[in-house]
């Protein structure tokens, strides 16, 4: 009998599904693959379920002769192990991104004169309804939450890059590309204070208070399903940082980020250029600790920020702090420097580790901007933040638009750099 193999990516079985099942058995022995936890991730569909879970919803479907577990989203290893004469799948994978995964199975399939069948993608009403409802269950708090600690296991490093509103929100949440044949997204987003207070033309030292900042986050979190890391800056008063964590908690936020530092808040890249000072190593633990046991879950994670290398207070006294924070409870350690090359960093990371094993390390490599998450990893860095970058990149955008129809008295020299709004309005769903 000869076999045929497709893979599922799904959570529940519609009639698509079925159907894709019922033309496969037409061709002989069907062969289901289940991605794994870690190949979902990177195919943009994260699991309301265990992989276990999954594994037996496949096995009690009708028509499924056997189910095995497929760990790449590209098909060469699934291949190579099961050399099906055939494999199935809707043909609405003709389109970019899916597109380089169809490629990867052709190619495959050619090594040793397999066939690919194509059928005709179901969509009606109830699949709508149902792809509706698992996109808005991601979106909940309680799933959305947790996901911050889930990618942590799964991932060699959690890429997060920073959004500020709705639209930058979808941007963070959508963009998906193709490099050396794999499939590359952001895992999270960061609400950043600087670029929150930037895009309402406030200067960053705080001033644009927390009811504010969670109207930010709301409209985020309103269109987007990826976990999120607030940037708490200090954390404010401790008895104000205790009621604020349980209102992010609520809300579905994966984790803050508070740094050591009192006083007027200044941002950490102009270092000593401006009077900054830090907090007592036991005040900032006390606040770390009052806020943990103001949390309800275990999901949500409070990140404590070393700012001694921004102020140059040395290594010794970053890895003081850093031992200190983790030992009174922060679920991560940020380590910032402003230096343009990671070597303090690196520094620091490996005397960290030396340590502490299994905390999260966080950096942020705005100023030392060559290093690449591959250098990161090695270094034993588990989350990368890219900070400030759509704003960054949006600023000049706009002002160049502003001045080239100032310059001409009409908009058509600016037409080419902009993208046309029916382009824009493709990343928002529709109910």
């Amino acid at each position: 009998m000869k076999k045929v193999y497709t893979c599922f990516t799904t959570d529940i079985i519609h009639s698509g599904h079925l159907n894709i099942i019922a033309n496969a058995k037409k061709y002989g022995k069907v062969i289901v693959g289940v991605l794994s936890d870690k190949a979902m991730i990177r195919y943009d569909r994260f699991p309301t379920i265990s992989f276990e879970e999954r594994l037996e919803m496949i096995k009690n479907t009708k028509d499924v002769d056997e189910v095995v577990k497929q760990d790449e989203v590209l098909y060469d290893e699934i291949l190579n192990s099961i050399k099906p004469d055939y494999v199935i799948h809707g043909d609405n994978w003709k389109q970019y991104p899916q597109s380089v995964i169809r490629d990867n199975v052709i190619k495959n399939l050619n090594k040793y004169g397999g066939e690919l069948i194509e059928v005709p993608y179901t969509y009606n009403y109830e699949i709508a309804k149902i792809d509706s409802i698992t996109r808005e269950k991601l979106a909940m708090p309680e799933y959305r939450r947790k996901r911050l600690r889930q990618l942590l296991n799964l991932c060699p490093i959690v890429k997060v890059i920073e959004a500020h509103n709705g639209l930058s929100g979808l941007i963070a949440e959508k963009t998906i590309v193709e490099k050396n044949g794999d499939l590359c997204q952001f895992d999270a987003m960061w609400v950043s204070s600087l670029c929150d207070s930037t895009v309402k033309g406030k200067p960053d030292i705080e001033l644009v208070d927390i009811s504010s900042r969670m109207r930010t986050l709301d409209d985020i979190l309103d269109v987007t399903t990826k976990p999120i890391i607030l940037d708490g800056d200090t954390g404010g008063q401790t008895e104000h940082f205790v009621y604020n964590v349980r209102t992010l908690e609520r809300m579905g936020i994966s984790a803050v980020i508070i740094e050591d530092k009192i006083g007027l808040k200044r941002n950490s890249l102009f270092g000593t250029e401006v009077e900054q000072s830090q907090d007592t190593i036991e005040s900032f633990c006390n606040k770390i600790k009052m806020g943990k046991e103001a949390l309800r879950t275990k999901d949500f994670m409070i990140i404590a920020r070393v700012e001694s290398l921004i102020l140059e207070q040395g290594m010794e006294d970053a890895l003081n702090r850093a031992f200190a924070y983790a030992g009174a409870g922060a679920d991560g350690i940020m380590i910032h420097s402003r230096q343009k090359t990671p070597d303090e960093i690196f520094e620091f990371c490996k005397k960290f580790r030396e340590k502490e094993k299994q905390i999260p390390i966080v950096v942020v490599p705005t100023s030392y901007s060559s290093v690449t998450e591959s250098e990161l990893i090695s270094h034993g860095i588990n989350i990368v933040i890219y900070a400030n970058h759509l704003t960054r990149s949006a600023f000049p955008a706009m002002r160049n638009t502003a001045v080239e129809i100032l310059k001409n008295h009409r908009a058509q020299e600016v037409e080419s750099n902009i993208m046309p709004f029916s382009e824009i309005i493709k990343l928002i769903d529709e109910l």
